[in-house]
């Protein structure tokens, strides 16, 4: 459990609910960030209602807190006239690294499976992180409350980057990283919520780049005819994984769809400074949108190039067919006459020319070599023996 007060200028964070329970804990211009795994919104749930009483006047509805509870919920968007609700699907750890990748210089501990969670995929080990696990999000005014998977990866790596930009240096400002927070801290519980979200994506941008290597690799492997490809389980499985993927990116942005539908019906703000906020978080959300879809195109683009590749495996396979056809036919063609010489030769007759003389065999062997060696050279200039490269 990690609960941070954030201002505009300051990060200062909690690890308990007890100093929060008291009514104006949070000042003019400060929100709460309550961030709580599955397991401890289940046991702090009466802890969290009191809070968001409190602090916002009112509770979440029981069918909103089953959707947080629920580990296997789709990416949607639900609201009601107090806050809204965001489910997200992150990319759950695998092999090691976290939904964002392995830290460079720093050992990557062997992730241990949760209870209830399905058995990792097979194939290779880029495959076995197109496994998903949901994120969700409680948007009110002056809260937001996110309930993340056990490993908490997109919480950790996020809470680290805002208390690294919020924390004050020695002479008491705060030391805002340009890199870390795009030059300001979120202004708001809706703002702290995209660019989660926008880490999320990061996540499933960096897996898309793996795919690709991976099918290139294979389509490499595909169309070499010398080479005898038998990875087709892993090779299914991409497809399998592939089309999940897709599925996955399809709720997503409908999800965000969802969302930037409900800013857009909002009564316009009155002040200049909540109408900025209003076009920058809306201006935010679409650049989330547009990141979903890029994924979302080369989902379908990779799936394109993995079809293509099966298909000009057989074609290659196919051609080589025809080329070890074709030889045996024209073996078959220059045998043929031989064969029929050999034939007459013998049969059973006592009169046959040549057969009673003493070059008569040199003379029909000499007759079929160049009748073969001929037919050979028709062949060859027809281009009937010229291999198809």
């Amino acid at each position: 459990m990690r609960i941070f007060e954030i201002g505009r200028s300051q990060v200062s964070g909690h690890a308990t609910l007890a100093p929060l329970t008291v009514p104006g804990a949070c000042g003019a211009g400060v929100y709460l960030w309550i961030s709580l795994t599955r397991e401890e919104f289940g046991g702090a749930l009466a802890e969290v209602q009191q809070i968001l009483q409190t602090l916002c006047l009112t509770q979440l509805v029981d069918l909103h807190v089953a959707d947080l509870l629920n580990d296997q919920l789709p990416s949607h968007y639900d609201y009601t006239s107090q806050y809204d609700v965001l489910v997200f699907r992150r990319l759950a750890n695998g092999q090691g690294q976290s939904a964002q990748g392995p830290t460079v210089g720093q050992p990557q501990p062997q992730p241990q499976p949760a209870a209830g969670t399905p058995p990792p995929r097979g194939g290779p080990p880029v495959l076995r992180r197109v496994d998903t696990r949901p994120v969700g999000f409680a948007v009110f005014d002056r809260v937001l409350l996110s309930v993340h998977p056990e490993d908490g990866a997109v919480r950790d790596g996020f809470a680290a980057r805002l208390l690294a930009a919020g924390s004050p240096d020695d002479r008491g400002a705060p030391a805002l990283d340009a890199r870390a927070t795009s030059t300001r801290l979120p202004a708001s519980p809706s703002d702290l919520m995209l660019r989660v979200i926008n880490q999320i994506v990061d996540g499933y941008l960096d897996l898309r780049r793996e795919l690709t290597k991976q099918l290139d690799h294979w389509q490499t492997e595909l169309i070499d005819p010398r080479s005898r490809f038998t990875n087709w389980g892993a090779l299914m499985q991409a497809r399998q994984s592939l089309h999940h993927l897709d599925e996955i990116c399809e709720d997503q942005r409908a999800a965000m769809q969802d969302w930037i539908d409900s800013l857009e019906t909002l009564p316009a703000p009155k002040g200049e400074t909540d109408q900025r906020e209003r076009e920058l978080i809306l201006i935010r959300s679409r650049d989330v949108l547009e990141h979903i879809e890029r994924v979302v195109h080369h989902v379908h683009r990779l799936e394109q190039n993995a079809e293509t590749a099966v298909q000009m495996h057989f074609s290659v396979q196919g051609h080589r067919a025809n080329d070890i056809m074709r030889v045996l036919t024209v073996l078959t063609a220059v045998f043929l006459p031989l064969n029929l010489i050999a034939g007459i030769f013998g049969m059973n007759f006592e009169f046959i020319p040549l057969v009673h003389k003493a070059d008569g065999f040199w003379i029909a062997m000499t007759s079929m070599l160049v009748i073969a060696l001929l037919l050979v050279l028709i062949f060859w200039r027809k281009r009937y023996l010229a291999r198809t490269r």
